[in-house]
């Protein structure tokens, strides 16, 4: 139980970096590590945080829908609420950056 909760853990916070990485690499024209300075020191680290947490929602219906179409796999409650809890880290992050 605590090893699949630990794997939605980890995926729901890879889930959220990669949504960081994604919006940067789509939505910019600038190298990573200068979007992430400015953002942090403009304030805005928050909602880039926020922005990439929109992975986590889709993670998380991924893991408590039951089937595709044809393909049925069962429901991952565990893995969903670690996916949850790596999204109350990103609010908590997200009021730390913001406030």
């Amino acid at each position: 139980m605590k090893i699949r909760i630990l794997k939605g853990f980890l995926l729901g916070m890879l889930a959220n970096a990669a949504g960081i990485f994604l919006y940067i690499y789509f939505f910019t024209n600038q190298a990573f590590e200068y979007v992430i300075e400015n953002a942090i020191e403009m304030g805005i680290m928050g909602s880039l945080i926020g922005l990439g947490a929109i992975l986590n929602l889709i993670l998380f219906f991924f893991f408590l829908w039951s089937g595709f179409g044809r393909y049925r796999k069962p429901v991952q409650t565990y893995e969903a609420r670690g996916v949850l809890m790596a999204t109350i880290i990103a609010a908590f992050a997200i009021l730390y950056f913001e406030f």
